[in-house]
């Protein structure tokens, strides 16, 4: 496939007293493209999720990356120091399951005011990290018909905020849901991975979960130390599979 020409902006999403920034990438050329959210890392959007974000576009999506922590602490980004890391848990701690939703749901609304994105066959999501438990709760938005999951940690055991663990709410689920994560990730045991699995399962929710050997956390991003070639390229093979159902 020939990868596209692509622009970028940094667009603002408002509804009532909230603003949202987010990344917005997209072909250069006219048409009609599904539209794709992408989901932060504990580290803001930053080069690691903008680069995710024009990688997708440059396959023919209009993908918009909204800053998730912009309710806490506005225009957040960071690397991946430890200190780095301390900072980005603590703003992570902050956020709330209701409003992730509703700011996941003003970036879908944002992409279908957009006349070169289609809509009738609904919009994908990809998360990494805080984001990949995060795109578990956002594939129980109606509008989000195809999820990618990356290494989520938590989603088995609590939610973001307050309230039952965000697997309670699989049967809420109504696309497909692919779950990514490295067997080395110690921050994710296998025991989770496998009640994410059941519950998927129990409620016949279309899926796949990929388990990647000597894979860490963060295996995908190549600016992480944790990062896995060999893992991070069959995963996005996995990706444009899913995603193609959108087209």
């Amino acid at each position: 496939m020939t990868e596209q020409a692509i622009i970028t902006t940094t667009v603002n999403l408002l509804q009532d007293n909230v603003q949202v920034s987010a990344y917005l990438a997209e072909p250069k050329e006219s048409g009609l493209y599904p539209g794709v959210v992408v989901l932060q890392e504990i580290f803001g959007v930053n080069v690691h999720i903008r680069e995710v974000t024009e990688r997708i576009a440059k396959l023919g999506y209009v993908a918009i990356a909204p800053a998730l922590f912009d309710r806490v602490a506005p225009g957040f980004e960071t690397g991946y120091t430890p200190e780095d890391i301390e900072t980005g848990r603590s703003y992570a701690m902050q956020t709330q399951a209701s409003e992730l939703s509703s700011d996941i749901q003003l970036a879908i609304d944002y992409l279908k005011n957009l006349p070169q994105v289609k809509k009738k066959d609904g919009f994908g999501c990809i998360g990494f990290c805080f984001g990949g438990h995060v795109a578990y709760l956002a594939a129980t938005l109606p509008d989000i018909k195809a999820t990618a999951s990356f290494y989520g940690a938590g989603i088995s055991t609590r939610t973001l905020g307050v309230g039952a663990p965000t697997l309670t709410r699989t049967r809420e689920i109504t696309g497909t849901l692919y779950a990514f994560f490295g067997k080395e990730d110690a921050s994710i045991p296998s025991e989770q991975v496998d009640e994410i699995e059941a519950e998927l399962e129990k409620y016949k929710i279309p899926h796949r979960v990929f388990r990647y050997d000597g894979a860490g956390h963060g295996f995908f991003c190549d600016l992480r130390a944790s990062y896995n070639p060999k893992a991070a390229a069959d995963a996005w093979e996995q990706v444009k599979q899913l995603f193609s159902q959108l087209n």
